[in-house]
């Protein structure tokens, strides 16, 4: 697969970002799960804590169940946390309601895993972009001016204007989500959450796609959260890089200085299982156990049931917060250390 993306200029600090677009501190999500006639509570999201810069894509990974999608979700405003802050331009948007909450969904929009079942099969594909404007009338005042808008969007990413009359089943899956993406672009977002958006499509139709979202955020300035268990498309992709688990962001740090030198032992082991990585561990680390119940995840570091390099401290106490700099930090008390990992060329 080959995806055209500077990586050298995205990590070293040169690419303009300017200030957090979207700033997240301490986000807790709850849900209350029944068993029987008892009720226990699922800690989703618990204390995450992160930045999204203007222009930049934040690439976000972990096992399923770790709270990824939730995070979206919340982010989204389709989820309301139970605790932290959200700050999206200044902006407290958990504070919003009426108009001014519709203004701001505007700003944040969704691209969806699967092409096939995100699209309405009834309506055609310039009804699809143009639905948003449904919602928001006052984008576009008449019928010549959101079907003017419709063509543009659809040459924007690499379809034809005549495909406005088509329905979904008349294109390949990497159109569909083609068609989903300037869906996405209609409401002209500062965001867009991009939630596993190519894992459904071809090995080719991946770099296809993964291309013209790099060149769309070259041409309109817009951030990407970059939800993917791929880690080799999240290297080519992510400006940083934030690795989940169990409801907490365990590791984060900028893209190529995280994958070469993992700190937490769970980044290590989920690099050591992608061969064509960057970073290596010497042997490679095959993880004992299940994951833990998020309905009842273990005391200290939640995943120190599963790490090799556990001692009682971290059975006991929350991981201190460790880096190699300020923007590559760990919550562990035991990091990787360079004499654990070995460089292979990427």
């Amino acid at each position: 697969m080959s995806v055209t993306h500077d990586s050298t200029e995205a990590t070293s600090g040169t690419r303009p970002q300017g200030d957090a677009l979207l700033q997240v501190r301490d986000l807790t999500k709850v849900f209350d799960v029944r068993q029987g006639r008892q009720t226990t509570h699922l800690r989703a999201l618990d204390g995450v804590t992160l930045d999204l810069r203007r222009g930049e894509t934040l690439g976000l990974v972990g096992e399923s169940g770790c709270g990824k999608s939730t995070l979206a979700r919340t982010l989204l405003m389709l989820e309301r946390p139970n605790a932290g802050t959200i700050r999206f331009d200044g902006v407290d948007p958990l504070s919003l309601s009426g108009k001014e909450l519709l203004a701001f969904r505007r700003r944040v929009q969704m691209v969806f895993q699967d092409p096939f079942a995100s699209l309405n099969a009834r309506m055609t594909a310039g009804e699809i972009v143009g639905e948003p404007w449904a919602t928001h009338k006052d984008l576009y005042a008449t019928s010549r001016d959101r079907a003017a808008r419709v063509r543009e969007l659809l040459s924007l990413v690499g379809l034809r204007p005549s495909d406005a009359d088509k329905f979904p089943q008349e294109f390949s899956g990497g159109q569909r989500q083609r068609l989903g993406i300037a869906r996405a672009l209609a409401l002209n977002p500062d965001v867009i959450v991009c939630d596993e958006p190519v894992s459904a499509l071809d090995l080719s139709v991946q770099a296809q796609v993964l291309n013209l979202l790099n060149d769309l955020q070259q041409q309109l300035g817009v951030s990407y959260l970059f939800i993917s268990h791929d880690l080799s498309v999240v290297r080519h992709v992510a400006d940083r890089v934030v690795v989940m688990y169990l409801g907490r962001i365990i590791e984060q740090g900028d893209t190529e200085p995280t994958f070469d030198r993992p700190l937490h032992p769970y980044t290590g082991a989920l690099m050591s299982a992608a061969p064509s990585l960057g970073a290596r561990t010497r042997e490679q680390i095959i993880l004992s156990g299940e994951i833990p119940s998020p309905l009842n995840p273990p005391s200290g570091c939640r995943f120190r049931t599963r790490c090799w390099k556990a001692t009682d401290e971290c059975a006991t106490t929350p991981p201190v917060v460790q880096g190699s700099g300020p923007e590559h930090t760990a919550e562990c008390f035991h990091p990787l250390g360079a004499s654990e990992l070995v460089d292979v060329a990427p």
